[in-house]
């Protein structure tokens, strides 16, 4: 049967990986996110994203060492050398995604959750929500802005993810023989 015999070409596996990888990281960089803040109120939002996005970088980290794995034409060691061209548009594109999900899964994403539950404290402490209209307290203040800037790393590492997956899907397009 032909398309059970594709099942054990590398290049199939890689495809695959690659299409799945890409596909995650554009729904949940500008589709999931972006209509799940808008439509669900803030503590869900946080709730559904402290539930999903470990998952997302987890997804992130092993898709990218997949794609290394299964490479159709390139050798393990032409992808470790930095003399052939496969190091330049295969491996440094996947090892930046790789890089910045592990960085997300990692330190970003728990130092995040961390301020979070911090923030919670505080609220509880005050009586009323991060987000409530009014003035802030000090306290409170520090905790939104520590927040804010750790969120923009994680959304900047998210992106530069995207961006490297999807130059690398370029490279891969442009060997696709018709």
């Amino acid at each position: 049967m032909p398309v059970l015999s594709t099942l054990t070409n590398p290049g199939t596996w890689h495809i695959l990986a690659f299409g799945t990888l890409f596909g995650a990281e554009f729904y949940q960089t500008f589709i999931s996110g972006v209509v799940a803040y808008r439509a669900l109120p803030k503590p869900m939002f946080s709730q559904l994203q402290q539930k999903a996005l470990p998952v997302f970088f987890t997804l992130q980290s092993v898709l990218p060492v997949a794609l290394l794995a299964t490479h159709p034409t390139a050798s393990a060691v032409s992808l470790l050398s930095t003399s052939s061209p496969y190091f330049y548009n295969t491996t440094i594109p996947i090892m930046v995604t790789l890089s910045s999900s592990l960085m997300n899964l990692f330190f970003v994403g728990p130092a995040t959750s961390k301020i979070m539950k911090e923030r919670r404290i505080q609220e509880t402490k005050e009586g009323k929500k991060y987000y409530d209209e009014g003035p802030k307290s000090e306290a409170m203040q520090k905790l939104n802005s520590r927040f804010g800037k750790v969120h923009g790393i994680s959304s900047m590492l998210a992106l530069v993810g995207v961006l490297a997956t999807g130059a690398y899907g370029g490279v891969l397009g442009t060997s696709l023989r018709l």
